[in-house]
């Protein structure tokens, strides 16, 4: 018997959509670090947090291939805990402190969706996609090496949002200046009322900082990026525009989830 964690509540949490923590991840990851316009950026900030002088205006855009596990052997059901994911971090201060944002993020499974907005994530439904690797020889095998190209995409309601690529020159030695691993993540965690009269009034209102156990970033190659966010309708992430686009990198990444800090409580 589970424990039953996050809806539905069922008498054996076998239906629950995410399994109680910890929560083990790996994956591999294409990222792309770019300068967006800095109004852009500080629009899309939450209350508590303000643009980072030192480096106006960057982000990362992330595409990951992710595997999951909790305490009972998840990952031996990959249909419900393989997921692939796009998210952007923007560079901003929380109380003078260099921290990462999360604007926009889309992922392809509602376990993930599911664990992503307990943890204040703004997870929404997408297809994403990217080059895998693997050891056998063969030209469509992609190994990783001076020379291989990757690319990534991701897509929502039948739009493209972003495409990326990076072609490999050298292995990185120091991975400390990655965006997703220099600073930490702080979240927006927000659910709103429906009750009449308290529609502005929200019953989660917290920004939280992420915790995140254990963290490794693997097998890391860099090369030249590339990063571009089609306009699409309904949607802002062409806001973020890249004014200029730097490095590309393609890695591997773990880490384990059992925690965050809550900041403030907006609802007090």
């Amino acid at each position: 018997m589970n424990t039953p964690y996050a809806v539905p509540l069922s008498p054996h949490g076998l239906s629950s959509i995410a399994p109680p923590p910890p929560w083990h991840y790996a994956g591999d990851f294409v990222l792309v670090e770019f300068w967006a316009d800095p109004a852009a950026i500080e629009a899309v900030l939450p209350k508590g947090l303000t643009l980072d002088p030192a480096s106006p205006g960057h982000a990362s855009a992330l595409f990951i291939d992710w595997q999951f596990t909790s305490n009972n052997d998840e990952m031996l059901d990959p249909a419900r805990y393989q997921y692939r994911e796009f998210f952007i971090l923007v560079d901003a201060l929380h109380d003078g402190k260099p921290v990462s944002f999360c604007p926009y993020i889309f992922v392809d499974n509602d376990s993930a969706m599911m664990r992503g907005l307990i943890q204040g994530f703004p997870k929404r439904y997408g297809q994403v996609h990217q080059t895998r690797t693997f050891t056998a020889q063969s030209p469509a095998a992609a190994p990783v090496a001076a020379g291989t190209r990757f690319a990534a995409t991701a897509s929502s309601a039948g739009q493209r949002l972003a495409r990326a690529e990076v072609k490999l020159e050298k292995a990185v030695a120091d991975v400390s200046k990655l965006g997703i691993a220099g600073r930490p993540v702080v979240n927006l965690r927000y659910f709103p009322r429906l009750a009449a009269g308290q529609h502005d009034a929200a019953a989660v209102n917290e920004p939280v900082l992420s915790v995140m156990d254990n963290a490794k970033i693997a097998d890391v190659w860099s090369g030249a990026g590339q990063l571009t966010f089609p306009p699409a309708q309904g949607e802002e992430i062409a806001d973020l525009q890249p004014l200029r686009v730097g490095a590309g990198y393609r890695g591997s990444m773990a880490y384990s989830v059992t925690d965050l800090k809550t900041l403030i409580d907006y609802t007090k």
